[in-house]
């Protein structure tokens, strides 16, 4: 590295030049920053992002240089930020930016686009100070973070967005921008500031950590409010998020700035944030009291005040919700909205702590356990508004993924229970023929919730199976087997091949050893006729045209062969075996699956390895002689080159010989006068 420092100086210096306006405005000025390409960036986003790696490509080889040459750049634009402030003059109860001079907003105008450029630089660079580092470059990662705390606090308490200026369509965005990045930056530094949470704990003087988390959310907290540009009051509310989620200090919830956020969000319903909002700073209030504090034993995490404020906090936010099953409001409009609004908020909170320990789990459900119920009752007046259905499902399934050992059994078999009333057949065929509808989805995320629950282990929810089951072959089934409803058919696949997985001893009882052992005896098979519908559904599948499917269900097929040895079954073996092995073969014959040529074959081979034997001298012969297009004597050779080989490369050469002859004969006899082919 020594030898290429310079070099790397050199090229990290001429990279900060080329994103910089000051120094490069009229090529910069040609990218365009509005039209969104696949990944969601403009040109001059993935110009900037493309450069910013080269910058922490330079600081993973050289941090002390690479800190060196930014900071200074970094500096010279925040002097001109911080300077605006004497700029500022009050005229009534409106201010204004006194620059007017063309050239000086012109000036202005790329300082601001740089300082914005330069702390996402910054931001970028937040990995390189943590970890096996932190100590050794803590005074360096201090500095910064100190920096953005300063800018932050600079940003909120002289709101410039609110400020009247010369060129505002050009300016005001600049100035939103650079305090929606250091904002951002400063939340690119929580897993710096977990860290130091966690070095202050061990040691006495908590005074600098407290300080910086004190000062970001005085920063933070002004700018949780409907009236603040959306781009600024998003960035605050992801660092709040990140602030209670990743850094988790004692102390956040107990400071005046976030006090006032718990009142804003609870005492304040007509004037909600708008949604993307109220969601996250939702989430990070719960998670405030939700999350255990790191470092801390568990008899100090005060569990018993944090489960009532919690408690508190949700039966505020769902008020209007809990009120709404003995509501007389005829206008649905509101009531839906109430739903929706709810529910959005209610997800994220369930879903932010699904892979945490089983004491927040519980208190989360604890506080949510009322709305559970409302949800589950209004669920059968708005079957016929898929939109509300989705929500709930939604919902739903996002409780049984991260709850149900919580809501228990009785509860989590009420709920099912009611949802399969409710989903008939009729009102099944109206939901999923709407293909690509919010109808659609609501079946697809019921689908998806039985999955979660076959997939349980235990006995738990076995006595569910028959309905499960009921509702997948002799309901949904029908009405997707003839037509295209991809999403519908994945799902309702994924959920016949996970209770057959899962769920292998609710049809067979013996165990798969003692099934291989006894070869010749009976095999103790119940619920025969569901497994028989089951596997009919799969066959079924592959002699249709989509290629997904296919491929998913060729798969689920294999791993019941790997996992509970599906093809030597004696059901299957005796009265299935052959008819897959003909519907495979067809269609390599036929070409329409080509890409999954390989696949096939594997599934064949593994077929045809329960008995060797039987496919050459039995299957083979009855499968040729039911292909139309061929005179005995090609059927006999056919037959005489498909060696009887048992490892799998050269059984795979034989099934592609066999039907590239096939097709090959076929070909010519439908092409040349009868008997023209001799062989």
């Amino acid at each position: 590295i020594l030898k290429y420092k310079d070099a790397l100086v050199l090229l990290l210096r001429e990279v900060l030049n080329r994103i910089q306006f000051r120094l490069n405005q009229s090529q910069l000025e040609e990218l365009d920053d509005e039209t969104l390409d696949d990944d969601q960036q403009t040109e001059w986003q993935r110009y900037l992002r493309q450069s910013l790696e080269v910058v922490a490509r330079v600081m993973e080889l050289l941090p002390s240089q690479t800190f060196s040459v930014l900071f200074p750049v970094l500096q010279e634009d925040l002097d001109i930020y911080l300077g605006l402030q004497q700029f500022i003059v009050r005229s009534g109860p409106s201010r204004r930016l006194n620059i007017t001079a063309e050239a000086d907003c012109r000036k202005l105008h790329c300082a601001l686009r740089d300082l914005s450029s330069l702390l996402q630089a910054v931001g970028r660079l937040a990995e390189f100070f943590t970890g096996d580092v932190f100590t050794t470059r803590f005074n360096d990662a201090l500095a910064i973070v100190q920096r953005l705390v300063e800018v932050s606090c600079y940003g909120s308490q002289i709101c410039l967005y609110d400020v009247e200026m010369a060129v505002p369509s050009v300016l005001k965005p600049d100035l939103i921008d650079v305090h929606a990045q250091s904002l951002a930056a400063l939340q690119a530094y929580s897993h710096w500031l977990a860290q130091f949470c966690g070095e202050v704990q061990r040691q006495q003087d908590q005074t600098q950590f407290m300080d910086l988390i004190t000062s970001s959310m005085a920063a933070t907290t002004p700018l949780i409010n409907a009236k603040v540009p959306e781009k600024l009051l998003l960035s605050a509310c992801h660092l709040l998020v990140s602030m209670a989620t990743t850094v988790r200090p004692v102390f956040l919830v107990s400071l005046p700035a976030v006090q006032n956020i718990f009142n804003l969000i609870t005492e304040n319903h007509n004037h909600r944030l708008p949604q993307e909002a109220q969601v996250l700073v939702c989430r990070a209030l719960s998670n405030m009291l939700l999350l255990p504090w790191p470092s801390l034993p568990e008899a100090e995490q005060q569990w018993p005040n944090r489960s009532a404020n919690h408690a508190r906090l949700l039966s505020s936010l769902t008020h209007q919700y809990r009120l709404l099953p003995a509501s007389k409001s005829p206008e649905k409009k509101m009531i839906t909205a109430v739903i929706q609004q709810t529910l959005c908020v209610l997800k994220d909170l369930v879903d932010s702590i699904s892979g945490e320990a089983t004491k927040s789990r519980q208190i989360c459900y604890n506080s949510l356990q009322e709305s559970v119920q409302v949800t589950l009752a209004l669920f059968p007046h708005f079957i016929q508004q898929p939109d509300v259905t989705d929500e709930m499902l939604s919902f739903f399934l996002t409780l049984f993924q991260a709850l149900r050992v919580q809501m228990g059994v009785a509860f989590t078999e009420q709920i099912i229970q009611t949802f399969l009333s409710m989903f008939t057949r009729d009102q099944l065929a109206v939901s999923i023929l709407q293909e690509g509808s919010s109808g659609s989805k609501v079946v697809q995320k019921f689908l998806k919730i039985l999955q979660v629950v076959v997939q349980e282990p235990g006995q738990t929810f076995k006595p569910l199976l028959p309905s499960i089951l009921s509702l997948c072959l002799d309901q949904v089934y029908p009405i997707v087997a003839e037509r295209s409803c991809p999403d519908v058919k994945a799902e309702m696949f994924e959920l016949l091949f996970q209770i057959l997985h899962q769920n292998w001893r609710f049809f067979f009882k013996s165990s798969v050893l003692s099934s291989v052992q006894r070869t010749g005896a009976e095999e103790l098979m119940e619920n025969q006729a569901q497994f028989i519908a089951a596997m009919q559904a799969f066959g079924q599948s592959f002699l249709q045209p989509d290629i997904h499917i296919f491929k998913q269900n060729l798969s689920y097929l294999e791993v019941l062969n790997t996992k509970h040895k599906l093809y030597h079954r004696k059901l299957f073996r005796n009265t299935m075996l052959f008819h897959f092995l003909n519907v495979l073969l067809q269609v390599l014959l036929h070409k329409s699956h080509d890409l999954l040529q390989d696949d096939i074959t594997l599934a064949l081979y593994n077929m045809a390895a329960v008995d060797f034997q039987a496919f050459y001298s039995s299957f083979l012969p009855e499968f040729l002689n039911g292909c139309q297009g061929l005179d005995p004597h090609q059927r006999t050779t056919l037959a005489r080159n498909f060696r009887p080989e048992r490892d799998l490369p050269s059984f795979s050469q034989g099934v592609y010989r066999i039907v590239n002859d096939l097709r090959f004969y076929r070909l010519c006899n439908g092409s040349l006068p009868p008997g023209t082919l001799k062989l």
